[in-house]
């Protein structure tokens, strides 16, 4: 198959796990059931636009017209435009059936008003779906199956490797397969536990004097390990450390990731809480933190950014800045203009979600120099060269989309995301951003 020729757009959208984890959050507090559909044989579906051509298949070779091959008219297994040409027909279909689109999220779609609300949201083949009335959401999975050949899975309880759990009490997310599954891989499944993931100040840096290891060992159980913070926002920091070692990764690299693996190991059943707690207004909460200068080779600090809704979290992400912070205010502002970005688009997917209007987002910051930056427009000397990207937080604040407030230290729970913290501390942590036991 040529580009130009044979495909032209490739893309197929799916859904965000900042998304999933939004439904299920929302599910949680409005005690809704999350229920789950898989589409058979989902890429035969498929209608063609293109002209593409193939071979006769053995056994089914035309006698005397050997040299002629079959235009198909629906996409199979193994084209190139496959999963959007699905897309497509699952889009239209969907839209036929009363569905709208979500704008700020184009794989999640949503049907009705008030108590007949339903939500669906799509990853190639598997359909999640969640509303107020069962009635709704039977009548729904019965128009489904008489268009396609559909599996009704019932009540969710695994979705893309991770395992879903609906209690009475809530909605419990874990990877406890998967992270042992990493374990065996790496001969880890006896080891001995330890209780943090990262040494409290360790620095590693890329000018290693340490022996090279297989790197292409290390980036896969890099890469599994990325997989699991999305059900482990304790994993989010160690995890961010160590991936920024991937090109030639040393012995001392080898060893901070065996670190994280006996702390997985102490903790396989661990995974995110959501709690069935009905409340009048349902806010977003965020909290943006940043160290400064962590990064040894380079000088650049990280953001940590968490946002819970109703106490849950939804959202996390640690990752070093793109710039050099010149001060702790510089880099805080940094971090809560991330922070922004990404508490403006979940408010408004919310509010899309829940038909309501969306609502200002409060951010919580544990600087009150960078909290004076966001919302007093001074440009004096040493905020000049700040780039003006990173000023969309001011906007956001004159346009009351953020709230921006200030927080100790102590109650700055995004801290898990940006530092190596002691036991203590972690320990603590780890509970307050609702990361527990839930087997």
């Amino acid at each position: 198959q040529e580009q130009g020729v044979d495909f032209e757009e490739v893309f197929a959208p799916v859904t965000r796990m900042e998304s999933v984890r939004l439904v299920i959050a929302l599910a949680a507090q409005e005690s809704w059931k999350l229920h789950h559909m898989d589409v058979k044989s989902v890429f035969l579906n498929g209608e063609l636009k293109e002209e593409v051509y193939v071979k006769q298949p053995p056994g089914y070779i035309k006698e005397g017209e050997e040299h002629k091959v079959l235009k198909l008219h629906k996409a199979l297994y193994g084209l190139y435009q496959a999963p959007r040409a699905w897309n497509i027909k699952l889009d239209r279909t969907l839209i036929s059936l009363g569905f709208e689109k979500s704008p700020l999220e184009h794989a999640m779609y949503k049907r009705g008003k008030g108590k007949d609300r339903l939500l669906v949201g799509i990853y190639v083949d598997d359909l999640l779906i969640t509303g107020a009335d069962e009635e709704e959401i039977a009548r729904f999975k019965l128009q489904m199956k008489e268009l396609f050949k559909m599996s009704d899975l019932g009540l969710l309880t695994y979705y893309l490797g991770i395992e879903v759990h609906q209690k009475p009490e809530g909605i419990t997310l874990c990877q406890e397969a998967y992270a042992k599954k990493i374990l065996e891989s790496c001969s880890m499944e006896d080891c001995n536990p330890s209780f943090v993931p990262i040494e409290p100040r360790l620095k590693l840096s890329k000018r290693s004097e340490a022996s090279a290891v297989d790197a292409t060992e290390y980036r896969s159980v890099v890469g599994s390990l990325r997989y699991l913070v999305n059900t482990r926002p304790d994993l989010a920091y160690s995890v961010g450390i160590v991936s920024r070692f991937m090109e030639a990764p040393t012995t001392e690299h080898w060893a901070a990731v065996k670190h994280i693996l006996r702390y997985i190991k102490g903790t396989t059943n661990f995974g995110c809480v959501y709690l069935r707690e009905k409340k009048e207004m349902v806010e977003l909460l965020g909290y943006s933190d940043s160290d400064l200068a962590g990064d040894v080779d380079d000088r650049k600090s990280t953001s940590g950014v968490a946002y819970f809704l109703g106490g849950s979290i939804v959202t996390w992400l640690s990752q070093k800045q793109k710039v050099v912070a010149l001060s702790s205010c510089e880099a805080e502002y940094i971090a809560a203009a991330t922070a922004a970005g990404q508490g403006v688009w979940l408010g408004r997917l919310l509010g899309d979600l829940t038909d309501k209007e969306a609502e200002s987002v409060v951010l919580n910051v544990d600087n009150k120099s960078a909290i004076a930056l966001c919302k007093n427009p001074v440009h004096h000397d040493r905020t000049k060269h700040i780039d003006i990207r990173y000023h969309y937080i001011r906007e956001c604040v004159e346009e009351s989309k953020i709230e921006v407030n200030y927080v100790c230290t102590d109650d700055q729970l995004a801290d898990i995301l940006t530092k190596s913290l002691g036991r203590q501390k972690f320990t603590e942590m780890r509970g307050r951003i609702g990361v527990q036991a839930v087997k």
